[in-house]
């Protein structure tokens, strides 16, 4: 049996049950994969228009967010023509803006016009790619990348295309959407409840029992008899980066989808996956990004100058090493 520990949010408090609760759970598909939402609520519910408001949130961030949509909100932007200003829905400014944020915040490691090199790569809506794109190719399609070309206008929630720049939420429009559904949950009255897209998670409050929102961070699958860590997350959100997720192998070199945008390259560096442990889905989402491009060193550093609660999982010969931020480290009971 695997080793097991466990995280405990250091404002774990012990609040009540809702009374007479009962545990309810919806699921469905979404942005290529699936979604589920399981929640308290009152005996005899019936979840269906609740389970049709979920969907709509998550309609809205396709529509605004997808580049795999060609009528969305962002391949409208990334269309357009050069000098233009758009006007853009909130959603879409709001995940825009801080990820412009966090992209000088983090000198470029984190970028939303990598699109192109995604889509050059192989791992976007181009399609899928099994070889190495040439340097001329690179350097070419690297010219339209940067995200100091874009500009906002936040009274007006607008941004300029300056031209060729091709915006992608990859990093951080699943997080977005985990929050978003979280935040509908709780307007909608049911604020203890646990929101999952394709591996990120937030929970909110507790179950009908009474324990926490008990979940498993997700292994990487060659350490899959490693050690076992279980999270309660109460009022906290869980992301992960990894380089097993999409990738391809040329020779014995693997390249994996997480680029980074200061080289046009994918990440070379061991780390197989980063957790990141937030209140905010998004930023967790973001920053698991940011620590899986910088690598263990650069990423440790980064952590705890923000004070971030991360686990890093390196490859080295003979099997897989962890290091932990204090903050992490912090959780355990």
């Amino acid at each position: 049996m695997p080793e097991r520990r466990v995280l405990i949010p250091l404002d774990l408090d012990d609040t009540p049950p809702p009374a007479g609760a009962e545990l309810y759970h919806l699921q469905g598909d979404t942005m290529g994969t699936t979604w589920s939402v399981r929640m308290a609520g009152p005996r005899g519910l019936m979840p269906d228009m609740l389970r049709m408001g979920v969907e709509r949130q998550l309609a809205s961030v396709i529509a605004e967010m997808s580049t795999w949509e060609k009528d969305s909100a962002i391949s409208r932007f990334n269309q357009a023509a050069a000098g233009s200003w758009h006007e853009l829905p909130a959603d879409f400014f709001t995940v825009l803006d801080y990820s412009l944020a966090l992209a000088a915040q983090s000198e470029g490691a984190f970028d939303p016009t990598v699109g192109p090199l995604v889509n050059l790569w192989g791992f976007g809506p181009d399609g899928r790619r099994d070889v190495v794109p040439e340097a001329a190719a690179l350097a070419e399609v690297s010219a339209r990348c940067g995200w100091q070309r874009l500009q906002l206008d936040e009274e007006n929630l607008r941004a300029l295309q300056p031209g060729g720049a091709y915006v992608d939420f990859s990093g951080v429009a699943k997080g977005f959407a985990v929050d978003k559904v979280s935040a509908y949950l709780q307007d909608q009255g049911f604020p203890n409840h646990l929101v999952e897209i394709g591996g990120e998670l937030r929970g909110s409050g507790i179950r009908p029992d009474g324990h926490p929102w008990w979940v498993m961070l997700e292994p990487v699958k060659e350490n899959a008899e490693g050690v076992e860590t279980v999270v309660a997350l109460h009022n906290l959100s869980v992301a992960t980066s990894g380089d097993y997720r999409r990738f391809f192998m040329q020779g014995e070199q693997r390249f994996a989808h997480t680029l980074d945008p200061r080289s046009g390259h994918p990440v070379t560096h061991p780390l197989a996956s980063v957790t990141v442990l937030h209140e905010s889905c998004m930023q967790a989402d973001a920053e698991a990004t940011v620590l899986m491009v910088l690598g263990v060193q650069e990423g440790m550093a980064w952590a705890e100058r923000h004070e971030l609660a991360a686990l890093f999982v390196e490859r080295r010969e003979g099997g897989f090493v962890e290091t932990m931020t204090p903050a992490f480290a912090a959780l355990l009971e």
